[in-house]
């Protein structure tokens, strides 16, 4: 495409498509790099009336429908909701944990294949095998969140206060609407891992120097093991995408609505349509936010098993990058879409959780396996993209390519198979993930520097890996 962008300095970049305009937050490497075919899937999102504001951040690749590291908002009263904006996990998102343990603690392979024995133990990494929670009730989760938990995995109320928010609230009628089947597939789903680029890292932090006030504010300290965890809401969520691809194809052919994309789909959010898919993304939500809890009480059964039961892990942060909310920006209140874009606010913001109210909350970036991921904290300045940042590397090439373009003996190097510093990963062989090795990426710090230099956010601690666990 022939496209001229403005430049507005820092990183930001605006493409004038024929249907509106996107704004560009990359560096000039990244922004270079970007293909036609996300710039005609903008344009594609731009046909939908009345947008207010649509972006990449820069890592942002080609997707079904609308690219991942989309945000796209649309005011409240007049506006639209997609499910393709919001993409088919729904609540995917990050979790990270904090421990009391410093690097050379765990730098023993041994210690670490033991500890990977043991959260395997507890947290089900093999799509076929459920977890073990009979006494929880997905409905009361799906209703209520973390609050729907029973009372022995809710009884540290530091887990439930340091998240985005621990209970999603919608009208609850609208779980009559619910795809059949729906809970049969679900079932013995809550605090598994997923397949995919879903995984459960320990790692290592590196305080930048220029927030460790910021850092100590926060628990976090030079060396520190913590724990990342990244997933979502699992068939529950991919059952409501499927469905409201269907229905939301269905009534955009009754309205005589097209698009060059067909799989791009979109309602008014006043439609019925509209508002009983965003009611029953909520629902997604809170099965995402306990999904990760979950996850994370497993973790810590492992720990304990390994390092003795008094051993505490408490949660740094909670937070997604695949939703619609309903937020206040601009004197009007709006829906803001964020398909693999992460929020974060600055300090003071209202929307803030009052644990973070003061300082911002930690912004959970992660890398690839082999690669950094970061701990952020907003700023003012990203009110000008909706507060929203990048949500990982993001992919460079997709799993088909990557395996004709990547050696397994190129992974093993990437992981420093061998040496004392070795990435261990929970897989015998490398071949059967070598989809997710690192090479699959864009270059994690070349997003990262993309993001601060746009004045959108700012480093407070690189997580360095030492144990990665994938799904299967």
């Amino acid at each position: 495409m022939d496209l001229k962008p403005i430049t507005h300095g820092n990183n930001h970049y605006e493409m004038p498509l024929e249907h509106g305009n996107l704004h560009v937050f990359a560096n000039a490497e990244v922004f270079q790099s970007f293909e036609d075919k996300v710039f005609e899937m903008a344009d594609n999102n731009l046909r939908i009336p009345r947008n207010k504001h649509m972006s990449y951040t820069p890592d942002a690749h080609v997707g079904i429908g609308t690219c991942i590291g989309t945000t796209a908002v649309w005011g409240m009263i007049d506006g639209f909701v997609s499910p393709s904006i919001v993409g088919v996990d729904i609540g995917c998102g990050m979790r990270v944990h904090t421990t009391p343990l410093h690097k050379k603690d765990i730098q023993d392979k041994e210690i670490r294949r033991t500890l990977i024995k043991a959260i395997e133990k507890y947290v089900p990494t093999n799509e076929r095998t459920n977890t073990n929670y009979a006494d929880i009730d997905i409905i009361q989760v799906v209703k209520h969140g973390l609050k729907g938990l029973p009372e022995l995995y809710r009884s540290n109320e530091q887990w439930l206060t340091h998240v985005e928010e621990s209970t999603f609230k919608f009208d609850h009628a609208y779980l009559e609407n619910l795809p059949p089947k729906i809970q049969k597939y679900a079932h013995g789903q809550l605090g598994s891992l997923g397949g995919g680029n879903h995984f459960i890292e320990i790692q290592y932090l590196e305080i930048a120097e220029a927030h460790k006030d910021l850092a100590a504010k926060w628990g976090l300290f030079d060396g520190q093991v913590v724990v990342m965890i990244h997933s979502g809401s699992r068939a529950w969520g991919a059952r409501l995408g499927q469905e409201f691809t269907k229905v939301f194809r269905a009534v955009m052919q009754s309205w005589g609505v097209e698009n060059p994309d067909r799989n791009l789909l979109y309602a008014p959010i006043e439609s019925r349509e509209g508002q009983t898919y965003l009611h029953l993304m909520y629902s997604a939500l809170n099965f995402a936010v306990s999904n990760r809890h979950m996850i994370a009480y497993g973790v810590q059964e492992a720990f304990r098993e390994v390092f003795g039961g008094e051993t505490e892990l408490p949660v740094l942060y909670d937070l997604m990058h695949n939703y619609a909310l309903k937020e206040f920006h601009r004197n009007q209140t709006m829906l803001v879409h964020r398909k693999g874009a992460t929020r974060a606010l600055p300090p003071g913001h209202f929307l803030n959780t009052a644990a973070y109210k003061e300082t911002g909350h930690p912004a959970l970036i992660p890398g690839s396996m082999g690669t950094s991921s970061y701990i952020m904290v907003g700023k003012e300045e990203g009110a000008k993209n909706f507060y929203s940042i990048c949500h990982g590397a993001g992919r460079a090439r997709s799993r088909k390519a990557t395996k004709a373009l990547v050696t397994v003996d190129q992974f093993a190097q990437s992981l420093k198979v061998g040496t004392d510093e070795e990435i261990l990963v929970n897989h015998r062989s490398l071949q059967t993930i070598l989809d997710e090795c690192p090479q699959a990426y864009k270059d994690v710090d070349q997003i990262i520097d993309s993001v601060v230099g746009a004045s959108l956010a700012d480093v407070v601690a690189a997580c360095k890996p030492m144990v990665a666990i994938k799904g299967v």
